[in-house]
């Protein structure tokens, strides 16, 4: 199988048209459809199904595309380390995390990290489930829980605390809960059917319950920085991560006897980037800033 022809192939599989394929490989579209006839002919089985609507994959097409995924993702994988200064970190890193932590506390950071690897460029993909660095969607991540896939590398980063807040407004006017059983009475801002992979986000509603009969919120959100508003606005009493740094919003922390559970955070990556400088520096910066963190607490 040509190469030429592959590439054009699996541009078309994730673009979905001959024309959105041409787009991206600088390509016209009657060049693109020879291309993918001439693969076809080859190959002796359609690879898409045509409509008018675009392109379908057939099964064998499903069949070779899976594997020009990978190949491509392993290629592009082995390119970035082949052209990695031996000097100093450089080239692409591709970051991703959960919404909440990347904006709020890893994304002003970043400025310092570039600062000191300026031959570094970063991609920071923000997401609430967890991408496929196996099939390179990132190259590194940083997850609230430990890595499920057995061949990724992890290390432990620190773990996160939940922190029970309300505004002074709240509490003015609805008194402020000293106990578990106190929540009953409580307006509650919880995190929404959509759940990031991060254990225990809703356990606010459950402190103090029966198993099974949690309390029901009065907004529920899947976004925590939204809780942070919310909560700020007056409108109930959440837990949120203690990254969000709640009193900087003006919010007041309650029921501190209460011992909350807490998150651990791994860093992420394929065992093919053991020896990535820039997998290092990086994950020798975050250690380094969650470590001033801690300490500051």
């Amino acid at each position: 199988m040509d190469w030429d022809k592959l590439r054009v192939f699996h541009a078309v599989a994730e673009a979905g048209s001959f024309t959105h394929a041409g787009d991206t490989l600088n390509l016209s579209q009657s060049a693109v459809s020879r291309q993918i006839s001439a693969l076809e002919e080859t190959l002796q089985v359609p690879l898409f199904h045509r409509h008018a609507r675009g392109l379908i994959l057939t099964e064998q097409g499903e069949s070779l595309n899976r594997t020009v995924r990978e190949v491509f993702a392993k290629l592009a994988m082995t390119e970035a380390l082949l052209t990695e200064s031996k000097e100093k970190p450089a080239g692409r890193l591709k970051i991703t995390t959960t919404v909440g932590f990347g904006a709020k506390w890893l994304a002003p950071r970043l400025k310092d990290f570039l600062d000191q690897y300026p031959d570094v460029q970063v991609q920071l993909l923000l997401d609430d489930s967890d991408l496929d660095l196996a099939m390179r969607e990132a190259d590194v991540a940083i997850r609230m829980h430990p890595p499920r896939q057995p061949d990724l590398v992890q290390r432990h980063l620190t773990a996160i605390e939940w922190v029970v807040c309300a505004s002074p407004d709240y509490l003015t006017r609805h008194g402020t809960p000293l106990r578990a059983e106190d929540l009953d009475a409580h307006k509650l801002v919880l995190f929404g059917e959509y759940r990031p992979p991060v254990q225990d986000i809703n356990w606010l509603a459950e402190l103090g319950r029966r198993p099974g009969s949690p309390r029901r919120g009065l907004l529920e959100v899947n976004s925590l920085m939204a809780m942070t508003l919310a909560v700020k606005a007056g409108l109930g009493i959440a837990a949120l991560p203690d990254y969000l740094n709640p009193e900087d919003e003006g919010l007041v922390r309650i029921m501190t006897d209460i011992r909350p559970p807490k998150v651990d955070v791994f860093f992420v990556y394929p065992e093919e980037l053991r020896n990535s400088k820039r997998v290092a520096v990086f994950r020798d910066f975050l250690l380094a800033k969650l470590q001033q963190r801690g300490d500051r607490q």
